[in-house]
């Protein structure tokens, strides 16, 4: 594909295998198809590697992270349960907001929580909001732990972000939804991979090996489940979609 920005004559064209299409540089069509180049370009570069929050390290996309605490704030979940700590950024991120709420605390897990990360949240301000679990997110014996700490009746928000892959992901789902409240999310992130195969650092098999075609493939099997962007509590704008590294990514239980 060839894209060709003029800002004299305030077009965007694209040129697909032959196929040309001339659109107002200032379009609501325009602005999607630069977002999503944007986005593949910045992941290339690790432009979300460049984010932290409360002194810790988030690689998330800040427009990911605005739209989630809308979520939050609408749910007013008891727990909020990720998988995949790494820096612990997003823990501290989502304990920030049950603080100000009020109400809510957040359970990281992850196969492997390096001792300089652990000792880093556990020294935060806000680690009596976050209980950590070491372990494979889908063995048996950890979702235990997981499912004992959120404790019954709760209303759960879930976010995936450890193993990307399309089979550990499939795993983590069947794990983990039925901890889902009614209303509630569970949140397959970065589907963005299917589109970065092409990309440097990308991976061929990511057109098929990637959280979205997961989470596809798990609402065909399970009706309770829909994938829904949440709707966005405020605009003034004709756009409709994310900017986003989480395509696909967000099934509601109905």
């Amino acid at each position: 594909m060839k894209l060709t920005i003029d800002t004299d004559r305030r077009t965007l064209t694209q040129d697909e295998s032959g196929t040309v299409t001339v659109m107002d540089l200032y379009s609501k069509s325009a602005f999607e198809l630069i977002s999503r180049h944007w986005v593949r370009v910045g992941w290339s570069l690790k432009y979300p590697y460049t984010f932290s929050w409360m002194g810790r390290p988030i690689i998330q996309l800040p427009e990911d992270m605005v739209r989630t605490q809308e979520v939050v704030y609408r749910l007013k979940p008891d727990v909020i349960i990720e998988a995949g700590v790494a820096h612990g950024g997003s823990l501290i991120y989502y304990a920030s907001l049950c603080k100000v709420l009020g109400k809510g605390r957040v359970i990281g897990v992850d196969i492997e929580i390096r001792s300089h990360n652990r000792r880093a949240i556990e020294a935060h301000e806000l680690a009596s909001f976050i209980t950590l679990i070491e372990g494979d997110s889908t063995s048996q014996e950890v979702v235990k732990r997981v499912k004992a700490y959120a404790g019954e009746g709760a209303t759960a928000l879930v976010l995936l972000d450890s193993n990307h892959s399309k089979e550990h992901v499939l795993k983590e789902l069947e794990a983990y939804h039925e901890l889902v409240s009614p209303g509630s999310y569970i949140v397959a992130t970065d589907g963005l991979m299917r589109d970065l195969h092409d990309v440097p650092r990308g991976s061929a098999d990511w057109t098929w090996n990637n959280p979205a075609a997961a989470a596809q493939e798990f609402v065909r099997s399970h009706p309770e489940f829909v994938i829904e962007q949440p709707a966005w509590p405020f605009s003034e704008s004709e756009l409709t979609e994310n900017v986003t590294h989480w395509p696909a990514a967000w099934l509601r239980r109905i």
